[in-house]
């Protein structure tokens, strides 16, 4: 038989300089914690954001 799926959680990227959630994503559960340089459009440039969840 097939292994069963893991399911995908959601994810929150948040700007860490704005506080603003500017992404979402699904990831797999039990994967170290992203730490990205995104775009933020409220400060328009480019800064780190860090996964939160919900």
């Amino acid at each position: 038989m097939a292994k069963p799926k893991k399911k995908r959680e959601i994810v929150h990227l948040v700007c860490s300089e704005s506080g603003d959630r500017n992404y979402t994503i699904r990831k797999k559960p039990g994967t170290p914690k992203l730490e990205l340089k995104k775009y933020c459009p409220r400060l328009r440039k480019h800064t780190l954001h860090n996964e939160k969840k919900k």
